[in-house]
């Protein structure tokens, strides 16, 4: 575990530093043809079949959260924005579908999110 701090950045909107053990996922896009005699044939799928996900966990006060999920409420599942994951130095475009928050002690939170890469212009 190092002393220095971790941050992941959203637009310019959002610069919020996740708890340690953030998930980086892979999981590429292939196409499977399985023929008699149990031989199959396996290719990628397109030139950007390799999209990443984050799972990110957040420490913040219910403001701050709040802050957060209106950023995400406002994007809905659908809208793409710019991310800089936790210790890379260029970012990509990301969408999030999901994420939850609990409430851990009075006025803080939990906030967990996760984040799929794209490719879209």
């Amino acid at each position: 575990r190092t002393s220095e701090p971790m941050t992941a950045s959203w637009d310019s909107s959002v610069n919020l530093q996740p708890s340690y053990g953030t998930t980086k996922g892979s999981q590429p896009l292939v196409r499977r043809s399985r023929f008699g005699s149990g031989y199959e044939q396996v290719g990628s799928l397109g030139i950007n079949q390799n999209p990443k996900s984050y799972t990110l966990t957040y420490n913040l006060s219910e403001s701050e959260s709040d802050t957060v999920e209106a950023f995400l409420d406002a994007r809905g599942g659908t809208e793409k924005f710019t991310f800089t994951p936790p210790s890379e130095s260029s970012s990509i475009k990301v969408r999030c579908s999901a994420w939850s928050k609990t409430m851990t002690t009075k006025g803080r939170v939990q906030l967990t999110t996760t984040f799929v890469q794209v490719f879209e212009a």
